[in-house]
């Protein structure tokens, strides 16, 4: 056992010094730029000139304990990030890494140490600065469907000649972000764009319950009809799952059962998900690509444990035949497909890995983990940071380090390693804070993750409501537990206003080496929360972690 933890924490140590390594040699040749050149030591702007990779970086930084540089970027952020530019951006990927991002940092800022304004979560410089990107993104849902646009030009709103055509993932990869934005700042429109999105694609689904891969978003008439689970369609399903949950939402979660039912009837094949026509069900492309390696931990997230370990293990032995996920895999000759055999340092094998590891603590995964860290290091390590690569056959790379492996990849390898991280909290410890609207939780776990691995707290989203009879169910759940108390063994633990989580101390913030409160004691015994009897809200709040259930 003891080994185990020290092989464990020579993991996370590891990643660690993989995190600084790309992120110093970013700061020093390629900041203000979005990302990384790492075979020639400079940068370049790659989804908008926001400085992206410092943007994605910022709550990883939290979550390896750096409070002190998070406070830095906070501020470096709030005067140089300039979202009056004439550039057409990606309204996809704004979203999810810079709205994502950006109220990530928002709502870890008072974790971080930073000096929050009166009235947070419901107000502060980086939640405006969400909005204002967000706000950019508004001019591409005005179309007759409702189904954005993919670009949109942040000065002058959408070009004229801009092809209508998007992808699916392009169009359903909104809610997290923008409902929270909507219960942030009090204004619909973000959530009401979302939904209507959501419902549009719902909407012109096949009479077999599938989705194609790109559609016309002025005349709903799909014009890629393949079907599956991965690249261009993937964070459509995920985002009806993970909205699903933080909404507390009935219908989201029908909808992507739904399309469960189908995925499994049309595409899957010996634990394999394939691509198929939309409209018959007939195979259109047997390969595996590496972005459906998402789909374990979605699976897990809706409790499909044993379906999800099945399809993990196939392709986690893509991943050891050769040291990483190429791009497209053709199942059945099981080699890579021409063109296709790269691998960018992706995150999605690692971050169902997580996933999975919290939910079955099956060592199979913290070996996978350690394969990870392996390939990156051996392969991808060089002197100014982690290149692509290029051919994972012959190991060629390629001159990018995308913004995602700081974001991400990282990210998801630290957390699958660091099990007493604040991000796993299991609602044992909790901050209260005092909002205009009245006394609300935060903190107390059950993090949502965009698809950019921007950790949201769903307790957030019920600071900042208007009608005092909308009571967030959890605050009643709490009191009741309390009165408990006499009975149980079960202690609830405000957590202090200041101090870092013991596990998330970084040795080089000296601000997380002393005047820091331990927030919770590790010897102390406690019952985690259950729910006997679970209401639809309730199941939700077990499958987000809110509460775990010990029986």
């Amino acid at each position: 056992m003891l080994e185990r933890h020290e092989r464990r924490e020579r993991s996370w140590e590891r990643v660690r010094a993989m995190f600084y390594h790309a992120y110093e040699h970013y700061l020093e040749s390629a900041f203000p730029y979005d990302e990384l050149r790492p075979l020639t030591c400079d940068g370049q702007d790659t989804w908008g000139s926001f400085s992206l990779t410092l943007i994605d970086a910022l709550d990883t930084l939290l979550i390896l304990g750096n409070v002190s540089e998070f406070q830095r970027v906070v501020n470096v952020l709030q005067e140089g990030v300039d979202f009056d530019i004439d550039v057409n951006a990606s309204v996809f990927e704004t979203n999810i890494r810079v709205v994502g991002g950006l109220l990530s940092a928002h709502l870890l800022s008072k974790k971080a140490g930073v000096e929050v304004e009166a009235g947070w979560p419901c107000s502060g410089p980086l939640l405006r600065m969400a909005e204002e990107a967000a706000r950019k993104l508004l001019p591409a849902f005005q179309t007759p469907t409702g189904m954005p646009y993919g670009t949109v030009n942040l000065l002058h709103g959408v070009n004229p000649g801009e092809t209508p055509v998007t992808c699916t993932a392009g169009i359903g990869t909104f809610i997290v972000e923008f409902a929270t934005l909507s219960h942030l700042t009090g204004d619909p429109v973000f959530e009401d764009v979302a939904r209507k999105a959501l419902k549009a694609l719902w909407k012109n689904r096949s009479d077999i319950g599938l989705v194609g891969n790109h559609i016309d978003v002025i005349t709903a008439k799909w014009v890629a009809q393949d079907a599956g689970i991965g690249a261009g369609v993937d964070s459509y399903f995920e985002y009806l799952v993970k909205g699903a949950i933080l909404l507390q939402d009935k219908e989201l979660m029908a909808m992507f059962l739904e399309y469960d039912k189908a995925i499994k009837n049309y595409t899957k094949f010996d634990d394999w998900y394939l691509w198929v026509q939309m409209y018959k069900g007939t195979v259109s492309m047997p390969v595996f690509q590496s972005l459906e390696a998402y789909w374990p931990g979605l699976q897990s997230l809706i409790g499909d444990v044993d379906n999800a370990m099945r399809t993990f293990l196939n392709y986690y032995t893509v991943w050891k035949q050769f040291g990483g996920l190429p791009e497209f895999y053709n199942i059945p000759q099981g080699y890579t497909v021409d063109k296709r055999e790269g691998y960018p340092l992706r995150p999605e094998l690692i971050e169902s890995a997580m996933y999975l590891y919290r939910a079955t603590r099956d060592p199979t995964l913290l070996e996978l983990g350690r394969d990870a860290v392996e390939s990156i290091e051996k392969i991808s390590k060089v002197d100014c940071g982690f290149a692509t690569i290029k051919d994972l056959r012959d190991h060629r790379l390629d001159n990018r380090m995308e913004s995602f492996f700081l974001a991400e990849t990282v990210k998801y390898l630290y957390l699958l390693f660091d099990p007493d991280n604040f991000i796993h909290n299991d609602g044992s410890v909790f901050d209260v804070v005092i909002t205009p609207y009245g006394e609300c939780v935060l903190s107390a776990g059950g993090y949502v993750f965009n698809t950019e691995a921007h950790p949201i707290d769903p307790a957030a989203l019920h600071c900042c409501r208007k009608r005092k009879e909308e009571q967030w169910e959890v605050e009643d759940l709490m009191r009741e537990f309390y009165s408990l108390k006499r009975n149980k063994k079960f202690t609830l633990k405000r957590a202090s206003d200041h101090g870092e989580e013991e596990s998330a101390k970084d040795p080089r913030d000296a601000s997380s080496e002393k005047g820091g409160e331990k927030r919770s004691s590790k010897k102390s015994s406690h019952s985690l929360l259950s729910c006997p009897s679970q209401s639809f809200n309730s199941k939700l709040a077990v499958l987000g972690q809110v509460f775990l259930d010990n029986t």
